[in-house]
């Protein structure tokens, strides 16, 4: 009878071990020429697409070519609704073509989005993909975005080195890729506590200490005395994090602020940025605060011109959009709240200030406005959180492409902007519902867990999602097309991160 028992349970230890199986998505990838020539007679160019992995819904876009320094605080649109500012611009953006896996061809006849033959040059290619066909693969089970979106992905180590294996991080846990997504034991916490009257955390994220990644950066506040700032902790692993009471004054650096949603804190890799977010406020007050690393505040960067209004609070809604949320790519910052149609992107190491506002989205384009409705009882407000679509995160892929969870606007998953804030439009993942949406973050370093990671529909419209972080496919690649003979190469060129993320 032993000798049995002793059988039964290795039989059943050998099959909880086989299965245990790995995460390992489907990754997609799309390959195109670095360079196209093209006349820019009236012809149709073919660029060619190599497309594996999965299928692809992909957009092409034309951009102009190294006239950033020559496009200065230009608005424009319905509304106004598009700020550029030293960033080249969005020429023309395709409709969505529906790619299998295989040799695909996109037709551009030259012309802009306006019907204008686009002048003999260069210019900028992309193309933006995800896969809209295959089912969400689950990669982590025991982590779950909420409206408080503070996951990230962590690709690179603390010597700048690519990881093969990036990890999902948030404030007080890290889960790496590629592990079994279902073992819960392989989630890493850390617990963080505060000090008597203090609070913390926000919406954002928190920040690691480039110097050492053990060491982290979180939002802090203090309601009886309204104060806001940040403070900087020692990770544990599956231990209670160290606060450092040596750094700033004991362990804070401190702002005037009222407590609200706070969007987190982010880093560059030279300073630390966290903010105000005062959407629930009647005074008109948002800012950016500017951190050194030994805690001092360096710079205030004054953010009411575009995220307070004075007519928003007057027509019944609010005087301030946040923001809410900080995500930083490549030296930029973007900004977001779930309560305003302003999108935003900043550059904090700007030489002249006024170029600090790089693009800004807001109601008129049709993607992402609020109140755009016909029957609005408050016409294309924008600074209001009682109407949709409701945003819980803005992130970047690789190209500068941003990307929003978009809540009701139906069987609707994301809104997608190009590089200079173009809105392009809303997109679906497989199988969509009109369930509550929260988060999006994109992994784009070659490695073998490239895409975009998200949330699973619970089914119910409210009350959100199925626990557990889930992988749709997705790529972005860049070329020229130049009318100068004798560029254009013939053989397609593989995305790599170097020539799409330069250092800032």
């Amino acid at each position: 009878m032993r000798n049995i028992l002793i059988v039964t349970v290795a039989l059943a230890l050998c099959a909880s071990v086989a299965l245990a199986v790995p995460f390992s998505p489907q990754v997609m990838r799309l390959n195109v020429p670095n360079s196209i020539q093209y006349n820019f007679d009236g012809t149709n160019l073919s660029v060619p697409v190599s497309v594996t992995g999965t299928p692809a819904y992909a957009i092409f876009f034309v951009f102009t070519k190294d006239k950033a320094e020559t496009i200065s605080k230009v608005q424009n649109g319905y509304l106004g609704w598009h700020y550029v500012n030293k960033i080249d611009t969005c020429l023309y953006v395709s409709p969505g073509s529906e790619f299998t896996v295989g040799d695909q061809t996109i037709l551009w006849n030259g012309k802009d989005d306006d019907g204008n033959q686009v002048a003999a040059g260069e210019y900028t290619y992309y193309i933006w993909a995800h896969d809209n066909i295959s089912n969400r693969t689950l990669a982590a089970a025991h982590l779950t975005f909420g409206t408080n979106t503070r996951h990230m992905i962590q690709d690179r180590a603390q010597d700048g080195s690519l990881l093969a294996q990036p990890l999902i991080r948030e404030v007080a846990k890290r889960w790496v890729l590629g592990t079994d997504p279902e073992d819960s034991m392989l989630v890493e916490t850390t617990k963080i506590s505060f000090p008597t009257g203090w609070g913390g955390i926000g919406y954002g994220p928190s920040a690691l200490d480039p110097e050492d990644n053990n060491n982290f950066f979180i939002s802090v506040w203090n309601k009886d005395s309204e104060l806001q700032g940040i403070s900087k902790y020692r990770w544990v692993p599956n231990g209670d994090a160290i606060m450092d009471v040596q750094w700033a004054e004991d362990g804070m650096s401190t702002y005037s602020a009222v407590l609200d949603a706070e969007p987190g804190v982010v880093t560059d890799g030279f300073y630390l940025y966290s903010g105000d977010s005062n959407h629930h406020a009647s005074e008109a007050k948002a800012n950016m605060y500017v951190f050194d690393f030994d805690g001092s505040i360096v710079k205030n960067y004054d953010l009411t011109e575009w995220w307070s209004s004075v007519s928003a609070r007057d027509a019944g809604a609010q005087m301030n959009g946040g923001p809410t949320i900080y995500h930083e790519k490549n030296g930029y910052i973007f900004l977001n709240c779930h309560c305003s149609c302003i999108k935003q992107m900043v550059n904090p190491s700007a030489e002249d200030d006024e170029d600090f506002f790089v693009w800004t989205n807001q109601n008129g384009d049709g993607v992402l406005d609020h109140n755009f409705e016909e029957s609005s009882a408050r016409p294309w407000v924008c600074n209001d959180y009682n109407v949709g679509p409701y945003t819980y995160n803005i992130y970047a892929d690789a190209n500068m492409f941003t990307i929003c969870p978009t809540f009701d606007m139906g069987a609707v998953s994301f809104a997608l902007m190009a590089p200079d804030g173009t809105g392009v439009g809303y997109y679906a993942w497989a199988g969509e519902t009109a369930s509550q949406k929260f988060g999006n973050i994109i992994c784009q370093n070659g490695s073998a867990y490239d895409g975009i990671y998200t949330t699973m529909n619970s089914g119910d419209v409210v009350t959100a999602i199925s626990p557990g972080v889930w992988f749709i496919g997705h790529d972005s690649v860049k070329g020229t097309i130049t009318n100068q003979v004798g560029v254009a190469e013939d053989a397609p060129s593989a995305f790599t991160v170097a020539q799409n993320v330069p250092n800032p």
